[in-house]
């Protein structure tokens, strides 16, 4: 099944990591987020990508393309194009489609843009390329099949900024630093759909969340799919932050291929 992934956005929010590198391009560890996110769709056995180029798409061109030199030993013969790439990695066999879809096109606009890469009939996955999961795509797929609509959107519950009190008689009876909000499940991506949401793409101006998923609900055929476990996007420096230390600290939940 392709996974479309929407890397093209500005990731104004992020604007000290942004001005250089599109957001999908910021790293947690030594790879970028997008390579995150990739992994955890492969680790389920979806390995055929489709990424939405916009704003700076040129640095995701740039990191697939040269992917093998960059990550294996090879031996370069000067004065003529033989390259030699050395052993093997774990992404190998995946399928990159790398579309270029505008800077200023709209995230449903970007559905639109790449319909040409997804085939009559098909059944496709979307992600946005900026945040981490531990969803099991798995039972997230058998989900979406089973209520038989056109999309199911993957509902999160965010942890809070701040610690919790629990106070009773002036005294805390229980502290717990950034919880996970109990009420107010928000979008968190990961998204099935079925090909027929990209005839109600009315183009490139079309916003997939205050459009396009309005449109869907309106005709019942958005069903939701709510995942309480992990997950964590990256909009803001402190974000990041957190992100990189939970991969330091050997805590990244979204890594289950490790």
């Amino acid at each position: 099944m392709k996974v479309v992934l929407l890397a093209g956005g500005l990731g104004t929010r992020l604007r000290e990591e942004t001005e250089f590198r599109p957001k999908p391009m910021v790293t947690i560890g030594t790879r970028p987020i997008l390579w995150h996110i990739m992994k955890t769709y492969a680790h389920y056995g979806h390995r055929d990508f489709v990424i939405c180029l916009g704003y700076k798409g040129d640095v995701i061109r740039d990191y697939f393309l040269n992917y093998e030199v960059r990550h294996q030993d090879v031996t370069v013969t000067l004065g003529s194009r033989d390259v030699r790439v050395h052993g093997s990695h774990a992404e190998a066999g995946w399928s990159i489609t790398l579309a270029e879809t505008g800077e200023t096109t709209h995230t449903g606009g970007r559905l639109g843009r790449v319909a040409r890469f997804l085939l009559d009939g098909e059944r496709f996955m979307v992600t946005y390329g900026d945040g981490v999961a531990d969803v099991d795509l798995g039972r997230l797929l058998d989900f979406h099949r089973a209520h038989g609509r056109l999309a199911t959107l993957t509902a999160v519950r965010p942890s809070s900024r701040f610690g919790e009190v629990v106070i009773d008689s002036d005294m805390v009876q229980v502290f717990q630093e950034k919880p996970q909000v109990q009420g107010g499940w928000i979008n968190g991506g990961f998204f099935v759909f079925e090909r027929a949401v990209l005839d109600i793409i009315a183009g490139d101006e079309e916003s997939l969340e205050q459009s396009l998923l309005i449109k869907l609900t309106s005709l019942k055929q958005l069903a939701v799919y709510q995942h309480s476990g992990f997950w964590q996007c990256m909009d803001t420096p402190r974000e990041m932050e957190l992100l990189n230390d939970l991969w330091r600290q050997d805590k990244a939940a979204w890594a289950v291929w490790r």
